[in-house]
């Protein structure tokens, strides 16, 4: 974790919410994507889902895999509406209040009925993470999340990613345009993602990318980490993901960004950092041509003898 503690996350997921018309089902339902990601931030101590599981058999088997435990909750007769929502509620506050130790909850749902649990862990200084299927979410609740993941179905992330693990989470921006209402339940099928066409010519750096640079350059005393850059980027937009614009990795977007002149980058010792292009100007024209001319005095006077040597 570059010397950092390693975070522990939590995991919830509100099942239901998740295979109701969102273009995913229980038989197809896969965790590993997003467990493989959220690996990559640290250690998922607790995994737990919640549902009526008497409505979706298929899907118990896969989730026990995972390690995840099931929480059936029945439906209430009396509202029409199960009262898994609640239960996740106070399990995670319950969590919250007992475990300081977990620093990050994971909100497995797109319903922005939990908005007012994301802002309640983040009052107590925990990281919140949501995820949920595009096109099926609350934009309200992207924005109550510190950062918010995508999940796709299994065949439409074989086509497009061709088994990467970590790319099988769905590019996040340009999400919100096919949000539906509050509840997050009213898409039935993905949408198609717009941004595919445009990856087939040269990547263009997000405008949320050059504000964010423009503004840390702009007031930094001297160079800065990348991971900053990305940190403010998804402060700002939760669902920011480089890939959506046609960036396999944050770093080629930062190339792209070097290469408009928006910034340099600068190597100390392994480490790469960002400065201001006039911090760092770029060896171009003139600057190359003086550098050959010097190395060409630098042969020459190397293949003069020293005087001292001609007379002995």
């Amino acid at each position: 974790m570059n010397g950092q503690t390693e975070h522990r996350i939590a995991l919830f997921l509100d099942f239901e919410n998740l295979v109701t018309n969102t273009g995913i089902s229980a038989a197809n339902f896969d965790l590993q994507p997003s467990l493989d990601r959220l690996l990559e931030k640290g250690k998922v101590v607790f995994r737990r889902a919640y549902c009526d599981w008497s409505r979706f058999p298929d899907a118990k088997t896969r989730l026990h895999e995972y390690g995840v435990e099931l929480l059936d909750v029945p439906p209430s007769t009396r509202s029409g509406k199960n009262g898994a929502d609640m239960r996740l509620v106070i399990d995670a506050l319950e969590l919250c209040y007992a475990r300081e130790h977990i620093d990050t909850f994971v909100i497995a749902s797109g319903d922005s009925d939990f908005c007012p649990l994301a802002y309640k862990l983040r009052e107590n200084g925990r990281t919140v993470i949501g995820l949920a299927v595009k096109g099926s979410t609350s934009p309200l609740f992207v924005k109550a999340c510190d950062e918010f993941l995508y999940l796709r179905p299994k065949q439409a992330r074989g086509e497009k990613d061709k088994g990467d693990s970590v790319s099988a989470e769905e590019p996040a921006r340009g999400s919100r345009s096919g949000h539906r209402g509050a509840k997050g339940h009213g898409s039935k099928a993905h949408e198609p993602e717009a941004p595919a066409g445009a990856q087939k010519g040269r990547p263009k750096v997000p405008d949320i990318a050059r504000s964010v640079v423009k503004r840390l350059l702009g007031s930094a005393a001297g160079p800065i980490n990348p991971s900053l850059i990305k940190e403010t980027i998804v402060r700002k937009e939760p669902d920011f993901d480089e890939r959506d614009h046609g960036f396999p990795t944050f770093a080629k977007m930062l190339e792209a960004m070097e290469q408009e002149g928006l910034l340099k980058r600068q190597q100390q010792g392994r480490q790469w950092y960002v400065v201001t292009p006039e911090a760092a100007p770029a060896r171009s024209g003139h600057a190359k041509r003086g550098a050959a001319h010097e190395a060409e005095e630098d042969e020459e006077l190397e293949s003069y003898p020293d005087p001292e040597d001609a007379e002995g």
